[in-house]
């Protein structure tokens, strides 16, 4: 399955989001302009925690993922389902974290991740 076909997928489930003004989300390489960029990622014990840009209402609702088993690894993706159309004193960004569980897969498995990593360059950039 390929990435645009996936987000697709998460928008016909998660429905449309029409907003007046854009949010302020840093955007990635033309390539991967359907995935969210990453402000970070990192893998634990109990998961694996993103940081994504945020207007001040993004939660983990917001997402969909991916997993994609390739190999001895595992690609996973991560798309944003809802706009944040919020316009709260608290842009930046958030973590949002998700367990092996939930992502369907053993502690020790290695990912891949597919979202393009970017750098954060503070609140309202």
């Amino acid at each position: 399955m390929n990435r645009r076909l996936f987000i697709l997928a998460a928008f016909a489930l998660g429905g449309c989001a029409t907003v007046a003004a854009p949010p302020r989300v840093a955007t990635g390489p033309r390539t991967f302009g359907e995935l969210e960029p990453l402000y970070a990622a990192q893998a634990g014990r109990e998961g694996l925690t993103i940081r994504v840009g945020s207007n001040g209402c993004t939660d983990r609702a917001d997402f969909a993922f991916y997993v994609e088993r390739r190999g001895d690894g595992v690609a996973v993706a991560f798309a944003r389902k809802h706009v944040d159309a919020c316009k709260s004193f608290a842009q930046g960004s958030t973590e949002l974290a998700f367990t092996w569980e939930e992502l369907g897969l053993a502690p020790r498995t290695p990912v891949f991740l597919l979202n393009p990593v970017t750098a954060w360059t503070g609140p309202g950039a």
